[in-house]
């Protein structure tokens, strides 16, 4: 299987949700209001989300791809795998 191209994006994004979180955290302890920590838990939601449809879609196109092109799996291991990761859509 290939180098998954997109991980360092995918990395990026994580340390970004992470300093969001821990924004939230601060902002909790500090008994900031309701909506403004509502509206960084949702940027750290969001930033997660799109880390993970980034690493599914990487997976789809490289991994699966590959596997296809060089025969290291049968159909049937492809359509299972395809499966397995598209549940996490």
């Amino acid at each position: 299987m290939s180098k998954h191209t997109s991980h360092n994006d995918i990395s990026k994004r994580l340390k970004r949700a992470n300093g969001h979180l821990k924004s939230v955290i601060t902002m909790i302890e500090e008994e900031r209001s309701c909506s403004e920590i509502a509206q960084q838990l949702h940027a750290v939601e969001k930033a997660i989300s799109n880390a993970k449809k980034i690493l599914i879609h990487d997976h789809i196109n490289h991994c699966l791809d590959d596997a296809v092109k060089d025969g290291s799996l049968n159909s049937n291991e492809i359509l299972d795998e395809f499966k397995q990761i598209t549940k996490y859509l």
